[in-house]
């Protein structure tokens, strides 16, 4: 992207200059299909969010999430709900859950912050949910090393088939667990959903500063999202915010996560 150096006694001045990096960096005509393939992308997020208000059956207890399932009817997920006691707190971490979702979907929300109950499930299924919980958001991981984190090595198809149970989907992000090779492995909704969600996240800005109270939030923050669009400021790391002056936000504490 340098310009190139003027023959040996010569120089550019300010007009060549200026014409030369003009003509260099000009913008270049959409590749062919641009906008369809745009439209078609945002159609299909569009019927996974659907499927996130619609269909999905979302349970919890009073201590977080225990359940995103497109597989159980109401009557069943009712009966289950009785069961376990549901009490107003647990119906309000449902509710909250399913609208994290939506955000999340939406390219609005870059962590969740509901909470998940996985304290029913076997231990190693749970070690490795847990483990896979802290896989940050737009990156991956292998299942070895999620065997690996949690001091089992050999357990590689283990971890698979423990993921592959995940009763807390998206919200415990097993799509952002990969086969060693780097190709997509598993996954209960689908591989085009997942392909979807590695995409989504790829392209969702995970910081967001306001340019009037000089804070930095994690994108989907409640105080974050009451910023006005045009004080919006877009960072791609808690370094390079407080280099500008900003402080991190102390509700979704983003220098932590």
């Amino acid at each position: 992207m340098n310009p190139r150096r003027p023959a040996r006694g010569r120089t550019i001045d300010d007009r060549q200059l200026d014409l030369f990096l003009t003509d260099y960096f000009k913008p270049e005509s959409a590749p062919a299909g641009l906008t369809r393939n745009v439209v078609r992308h945002a159609r299909a997020m569009e019927e996974a969010m659907q499927q996130i208000t619609q269909n999905l059956t979302i349970e919890a207890t009073d201590r977080g999430v225990t359940l995103v399932s497109p597989h159980m009817g109401k009557a069943a997920g009712a009966a289950r709900r009785e069961a376990a006691g549901e009490d107003a707190k647990a119906r309000r971490l449902a509710a909250r859950a399913r609208r994290e979702l939506v955000e999340y979907l939406r390219g609005e929300r870059a962590f969740f912050s509901v909470p998940v109950d996985l304290s029913g499930l076997p231990e190693f299924q749970r070690r490795v949910l847990e483990t896979a919980l802290a896989i940050p958001f737009g990156e991956v991981r292998s299942y070895s090393w999620i065997a690996k984190h949690i001091g089992k090595p050999r357990a590689v198809r283990a971890v698979g088939t423990a993921l592959g149970r995940n009763p807390v989907p998206f919200i415990v992000p097993c799509h952002r667990v990969l086969r060693s090779d780097g190709s997509l492995g598993g996954y209960g909704f689908g591989l085009p959903m997942k392909r979807q969600l590695l995409d989504l996240e790829r392209t969702t800005p995970v910081l967001e500063g306001c340019s009037s109270t000089h804070i930095v939030c994690r994108v989907g923050c409640d105080r974050g999202q009451k910023m006005r669009p045009d004080h919006r400021v877009v960072f791609a790391s808690v370094a390079d915010a407080r280099s500008a002056g900003y402080r991190p936000c102390k509700v979704c504490k983003p220098a932590a996560a």
